[in-house]
This record gives structure tokens, sequence and C-alpha cells, in this order.
């Protein structure tokens, strides 16, 4: 049964629209046809989660399996998730509005090592046991996880998930599907499919394993796989197409992946492990994706997405192209961090457009020998040729990412951070340019698995001690904004991320305690005191103190030695790095103690990673093998892959930049409604709303000038969250003329059925537009008294309303000015449509028409009840707003 989600879906909450499932592309399937139903679980709010292209692609891959379904869920927001456990209301899939529970299978995506008390606190809410032992009786879905942080260390998780899926899922999912029909035909036992599943590669089910004393894993079941292999796909850039929220998301723009897979070999860079091998897509549809999305959801902007974008070596062909297709759409092109010595003129040609963005840039080290130590593979001239670049291209503003606490690092490291960001500010000043600013963010290190640094720990005052140091050397320097990341966070980063089965307790204990991942942006203190008490509960303060202490560190001999050659002069400095540039022999056999992650086979050999632990040691370079010859990781065979390269093709001449057409040759004036579930959209999403269904339509709109233009589309004016209207108006400025029926059939094609036309008209451009002519609105609103109320009692009250001269009213202006207005003299018109008494309640619904104008001067819903509460000395509750219409003094 459906959840009666009307009541718990108010305007009371925050951004309610989060929680329609009403967006346009989503995909709404009939739920009594479906052999399998699923639900992808996002563990952030809804934000977040609907904005990711992981979960856009799964979800439109599963929805394309015939006999499947597949809804979507995320983390309600605090005030819905306590009406939720008020009302003893299971969580709900968006789209069908059906309770968690009734679907066959839940997938959680886990992407960062303290995001589990979230995938709890959603089951939780949902009303299904935590673990898997809780649900091995009772008619539960089956509940897994995937993601990179499930890939790369499942073991601190497996209490909660019947499975985990490894790797990419695009195949692996509808897979997994397959084998659910047949088992569910068949009536298999709980057990029975997870024995199944456990055969497919890439599905890892941790019910049929067992640690070891040593901390290793084994199977425990016959006919299950001692290594559980990673899967690997290849990207369809098609199925990012999708998902278009009318709230504003974190990624607010269509995203394509263009590469999958880095072979750049940074040796902290977990994703860039366990992505192997790189794969580029076809040029040709990247672009058609681009074209057909942009098409389909009428955003601004799109986004490029890879590891390392600049690797794909037809960047500069399909950015020029889609800028030339695109040119005359007031289109932005954005990319995430790229690589400061791939950035060049033909990048920086198709960056932006009139809404130029940010530029971000990871150096990760302030030196040229940590840099090689990391395999970085940047040097310094490569790392100012990109910085110039930009700048000399109009960025004026860069940020940069580094990192403290590398192995090997020494203090003049450390230091080298700042010397590198002054000394890019000093390369780049030129007369009449505004000088190079800097947003910088200093991330500790925190190993990960599957790296070669996996081995490696650095205690928590340490890194106070070394963000000190950069505090005090940044100080002399103008134009730089620092950030640091909480060492408290760092630390049980690395404590989760490395840990194995026995910590499941812990996360259990601290989301009771109330460590969701929310809390450490709340209260950092509050939320690491929830997780200090988790630990010692479960006895693992010991094995916390480790960490805290970085006693895992098997660079701490040579940490010392690479201080001391840091002093000494260059040849004696390669002398002494020679000489001690080897693993110490006393921690050669903890290279090969097991750990909790070894089962997990994501393709590279372990070997492979204990030699390339050697060359960091030695400041060893090793090339990308997607340009250079092979590094022998292990990945490349027939279960993973080859790294797939493309020639890039020539660059497209460039057409020229978008000018904004300012010319108006036409206004049309649209008087539409706003029903249904769309009154839970606000009026800023309202407009957004409106500038994609222009886009989408292909109608020819007008734009304004100056260094931001954007479409002449004017709302009347604004309508209270959660109010419904008949009487909407909104202006539309056009560049060539258009039959009014024309406009009409192209906008109500794109426009929500919740958002209805009623009527269109032509209007003179030297008229006032509807936000400067309006002059009052007409509402119904629907109010109720605990009062007992005899007949004729509400009409009573509106008489004595309508004799009032003066109704005074203190309200608070935008500058923080207390203002004593006269609330009759902005009432026109007052009267009472229905009662309807009952003996605990009085319900009246009442029209009245009263003063909006563009000035401010204007008497709101609430208002009314003030003066009701007023002439009565009762109180009063608005239960509905209603705006009939819009009154144009025209």
């Amino acid at each position: 049964m459906a959840v009666a989600v009307e009541k718990l879906i108010t305007p009371d909450i925050l951004k309610p629209a989060r929680y329609l499932g009403n967006e346009r592309l989503a995909i709404h399937k009939p739920w009594e046809t479906a052999a399998i139903r699923w639900v992808l679980t996002y563990p952030e709010v809804y934000e977040v989660g609907s904005s990711n292209l992981g979960h856009i692609i799964l979800y439109n891959i599963l929805n394309a399996q015939p006999r499947q379904l597949c809804d979507r869920a995320y983390l309600p927001g605090p005030d819905l998730s306590a009406k939720l456990r008020q009302t003893n209301t299971p969580l709900f899939a968006v789209e069908s509005k059906r309770s968690l529970h009734e679907f066959d299978i839940l997938g959680f995506s886990l992407s960062y090592e303290l995001g589990a008390t979230n995938i709890l606190e959603m089951l939780d809410l949902a009303g299904i046991p935590l673990t898997w032992q809780e649900r091995t009786e009772g008619n539960y879905p089956l509940i897994f996880a995937g993601g990179q942080t499930a890939t790369s260390n499942p073991e601190p998780y497996t209490d909660f998930f019947d499975f985990i899926a490894l790797g990419d899922g695009e195949e692996l999912l509808p897979e997994i599907g397959l084998v659910l029909e047949e088992g569910k035909q068949v009536g298999l036992s709980r057990k029975e499919l997870l024995l199944d599943l456990a055969q497919i590669p890439g599905v890892y089910v941790p019910q049929f394993y067992q640690m070891a004393e040593d901390g290793s894993v084994h199977p425990i079941e016959p006919n299950v796989p001692k290594r559980i292999l990673r899967r690997v796909a290849t990207p369809i850039p098609a199925y990012s197409i999708g998902l278009v929220p009318y709230v504003e998301t974190v990624h607010d723009r269509l995203t394509i992946e263009i590469r999958r897979g880095c072979t750049r070999g940074c040796r902290f860079c977990q994703p860039g492990m366990l992505t192997r091998p790189a794969r580029d897509v076809a040029p040709e549809k990247v672009v058609e994706a681009i074209e057909a999305g942009m098409r389909a959801t009428g955003y601004n902007e799109f986004s490029l997405l890879s590891l390392s974008c600049s690797d794909y070596l037809a960047l500069p062909a399909v950015g020029m192209e889609i800028k030339n297709r695109l040119k005359n759409e007031n289109i932005t092109l954005s990319l995430p961090s790229q690589r400061v010595d791939r950035f060049d003129e033909n990048i920086a040609n198709i960056l932006g457009g009139t809404r130029q963005g940010g530029l971000t840039f990871a150096p990760e080290a302030g030196t040229q020998r940590m840099r090689d130590i990391v395999n970085k593979g940047l040097t310094n001239e490569e790392l100012l040729r990109g910085v110039k670049t930009a700048w000399e291209n109009g960025w004026d503003k860069i940020k940069l990412y580094f990192m403290i606490g590398l192995p090997g690092e020494t203090d003049a490291d450390v230091v080298g951070i700042a010397e590198t960001v002054s000394w890019l500010q000093r390369e780049c000043r030129g007369q009449g340019r505004r000088p190079l600013n800097f947003n910088i963010t200093i991330s500790n290190f925190t190993p990960k698995p599957h790296t070669p640094f996996q081995w490696h720990s650095v205690a928590t005052a340490e890194f106070a001690r070394k963000q000190q140091l950069l505090r005090q050397e940044f100080r002399r320097i103008k134009g730089v904004k620092l950030n640091f990341t909480d060492i408290r966070i760092s630390a049980m980063e690395d404590f989760i991320g490395r840990g194995d089965r026995s910590l499941g307790k812990v996360l259990r204990r601290a989301w009771e305690l109330g460590a969701g991942m929310d809390s450490w942006y709340d209260s950092v203190d509050k939320a690491f005191a929830a997780w200090g008490e988790a630990i010692a509960e479960a006895g693992l303060d010991w094995k916390y103190r480790q960490v805290e202490q970085g006693e895992w560190n098997l660079f701490h001999q040579q940490d010392n030695q690479l201080e001391k050659a840091a002093t000494l002069k260059d040849n004696d400095r390669e002398n002494s790095l020679s000489a001690t540039s080897t693993v110490p022999a006393s921690h050669t056999t903890a290279l090969d103690v097991p750990l909790p992650w070894d089962h997990i086979d994501t393709g590279i050999d372990k070997k492979w990673l204990k030699q390339d632990l050697q060359l960091a040691l030695e400041a060893a370079i090793v090339p990308d093998c997607s340009f250079d010859g092979c590094s022998h990781c292990g990945v490349c065979g027939t279960d993973f892959g080859h790294n797939i390269v493309i020639e890039p093709p020539p660059i497209p001449e460039f057409a020229g930049d978008f000018v904004p057409n300012t010319t108006k040759v036409q206004r049309l004036r649209v008087w539409f409604g706003k029903q249904g579930d769309m009154a839970l959209v606000s009026h800023l999403d309202l407009l957004r709303l409106f500038d994609r269904v222009v886009r989408r339509a292909g109608l020819p709109i007008a734009f304004t000038g100056g260094f931001h233009p954007s479409p002449r589309i004017s709302v009347a004016n604004a309508l209270a969250l959660g109010a419904t209207s008949n009487g909407e108006i909104v202006d539309f400025e056009l560049t060539q003329p258009m039959d009014v029926e024309s406009f009409r059939e192209h906008l109500t094609k794109e426009l929500p059925e919740d958002i209805p036309i009623y009527d269109v008209q032509q209007v003179d451009l030297k008229a006032p537009s509807a936000s400067q002519a309006i002059v009052a609105a007409e509402y119904l609103i629907t109010v109720s008294t605990m009062t007992e109320v005899i007949p004729g009692q509400w009409q009573n009250w509106i008489e004595q309303i309508q004799a009032q001269t003066e109704i005074t009213y203190k309200q608070t202006t935008k500058s923080g000015k207390t203002q004593v207005v006269n609330l009759r003299d902005r009432l026109f018109a007052l009267e009472l449509i229905t009662t309807d008494n009952t003996p605990t309640e009085s319900t009246a619904k009442l029209r009245y028409l009263g003063s909006c104008r563009p000035d401010g001067v204007s008497l709101r819903p609430e208002q009314i009840l003030f003066m009701l509460e007023i002439v009565t000395g009762a109180e009063f509750v608005l239960l509905h707003i209603q705006r009939n219409r819009l009154v144009l003094g025209i």
C-alpha cells in the first residue's frame, strides 16, 4: 500500500519538492507488471543523490530491463525524519510512494567511509532490521551496497548487507536482476538465492565468508570463490541523460562521462587504482549524448566527467564541437579538477561561456621531490605553464589542492606548499590585471586500501603541527584563502577505511549515539565524541590509538632519514637518499601480513603495490601506461580488459562566442496555474523551470545584456510555498514573432501537467511588465478555529473587520527596521464562501481581494488571520491558500 505522504510532505518541511518523485525524465513503470522491484537508495539528501551520475545511469539501465522496475529513495531531512517517526510511517520510495520493505531489493551507494551511519538511519526509518542476521527470518528485501568504498574494503560494513556489488554496475546489476527473477519464480529461500548470486562475478556475499585470527577473510561455503572479482564495464553516455529535478541540486547540470579509469598511477589515489583500465568514450558518442541531453533536459550547463578529463585527448575537439553547435543558447561547459600539466589554450578556449566557472588544479605537494614520491608526474615548469595559461585567459582566482602527511614528507616539503603558491603569484603579475588569488585546500593524507601507500599512517599530532606550520607561512602571503581538513575526521576515515569486520558494532553504536554523516557538519565535537564512545564501548580504543598515534607507519625510520637528508648539501643528500631508499628490513615482513581486503580482486597485483612502494622510497616516477609502456600492475587481461585510448579528431574552427540576442520584437503574457504537487515547488525553482522549458521548446527568447545575460522571463509575483493558484502571470519577450497558439502549444508540451496554461495574449512591448503593473490579488483561503462557533458567527466577524478603519500590524522590513502598517487600508473586499462546523472545530472558506504591489505594499493571507484574531480574541489556523487571480492596473 502507498504511504499517505500528502500528510507528511507539506510546506512546513524544508524543500518538500525533494520527495515528490515527479521530475522530468523520471520513469514510472507499472507496479503490477514488474517481476523484480528495485530501489536505488542514496544515503544522502536529495540534492546530492539525485545529481549523482552513477545513480542516474543505474536508474536508467535498470528501468530499461524488461519486467524490472527501479524506484529511488534518499536520506530524508531531519524534519521529515521526525514526522516519519512520530506517525510510525516507514520511509518510502519517491516515485511509487510505497514503503521500502515492499520492494524486492534495495541498493545503497557507499562512497565514503563514514557514510554507513546514514544507511543505518534509512534502514531504521524503513522499519527494516539493520543486520543480515536479523533479516534471515521474515520477508525483507535483499540489502546490498556498491560504490568505491564498498569495493575497496567492504569488511567494516559486512554486518549490514546481504551482498556487496564490486566495481561497475552497468552490466552487473541487470545480471543480478535476472537471477532474482528466476529465483523468485521457483521459490528459492533467501540463502539459496544468495548462493546463486554469489556465482555472479562481482557479487560478494559476506555471510559465506569468515575472518581468520590474522585478519584475512576466507570462504566457509564450498561453492563460492576465494577471491571476488571487481567488475569492469564500458561507459554508455546515453544512459547519463535523465532526472531533471525541480529543486536546485549540487550538480545542477547535465553530466556526461568521457573517460572511465585513470592510469596516472598517483600512489595515494584509490580511484586511480580501483578503476583501471582507462577507457575512452568515442568522441562522436560524447557529442551525440551532450546535444541530445541538452535538448531533453533544458540545462544551461554541462560537465564532462573523468578522473582526469585532460587525459581524454579528444577533449578540445569535443568541447569546441559542442560549443559551436550550441553557440546561440548561452551554454556553459565546466570540468572537474584537471591535470595542470595538460591545461593549455585549447582547453581554456572551450571552458566557460558567458558564465566563466572556477578552475581547480591539484599539485598535491609543494616540492618536486614529494610530487615524485607520490608519482604525480608534474614538474614545476608544467605547474607554472598551466597556471599562467589560466591567468592569461582571464582567470583571476584558481583553486589548488595539496596534501600533508605524505610518506617521506619533511618540514621543507610542507613549507614548500607556501613557497610554491608565492612563486606562482609572483610569476602571474601584469599591468592592468588583478593579482592572482588562490583558494587552497590542505587535506590530511588518509591511506587507502589497494594503493601503494596502504601500509602508511601519520599521527594526528604530526598533522596538527604541520597545519600550524603552514598557517604561519601563509600569514605573509596575500590573496590566499586557506582551508584545512579536520584532523579528527581524517583519523576516523582511516580507522574505518582500513578496518575489519570487528568494526560493525562500532558503526552501529555510533549511529545509535547520533553520529550521522551530517553530524560532522553540525558539530564536529559532538560527532567525534559519539564515534569515540562507540569505539571505547567496543573495546577497540587501543586500535584507534594506533591510527591516532601513527603507529602503522612503515616510513617512520625512513622519514627521520629523509628529514636529515633534507638538511644536507645536494651531493650529500643524493648519497643519503640512495643509501636509505629501501623498505627497512624490519618492515619487509609487515608488508606480507594479510589485510582485511586481500580477498577483493581489483586486478592490481599486491606484489606490484609493494614494488611501487619501493619506487616511492626512491622518488622514482612510473609513466602513465595509457600513453607509455606497461607498468605491469596486473590489471590488463581477459577479466578487466585493456586501456582504450582514442586518437583525437581535429579541433573544429571556433565559430564564435555566444552573443546574447537582446532584440525584443514581441511580448507574450501567459496566465497559468500552479496545482497539485507543483504547489510545493518554490518560486526560485519555478523560475529555473521556465528557463529550462523555454530551452526544451526551442522558443526564440530574448536575453538581457551585460556580463551575465539571462532570458527575459518575468513572473509577476511570487506565490507562497504550498499555495495553489489559478491566476499566475508570466511575461516572455521574444526575438522573433510567433503565432500565439503555436507559442502556447510549444510551451504546454514541455510544462508539467500541474502547471496548466489558461490564456496567452500579446502585449505591447512599451506597456509595463506584469510584475510592475500588478496592483491587487484575490485569494480563497481556508481557516479554522478550535473556538465554539454559533451560526452566523463567521459572517459577524467579517463584518467587524469591515467596520474597522484601522488595524495596525508591526512588520520588519528587509533592512531590519520595524514598520507599523494599517492592514485595513490594504483590504479591498472580504466575503464568506462556506463554513463547516463540528463539535471540536469550525472551518471557513474566505475570499478576499487585497493590495499586491511591486513596492511591497501587500496583504498576505496570514494577515487576514491576524485581523480575525484582533476582532475575536480567538486563535485561527491557516489550512490552505488558493490564489484566484492577479489584478493588473492597466
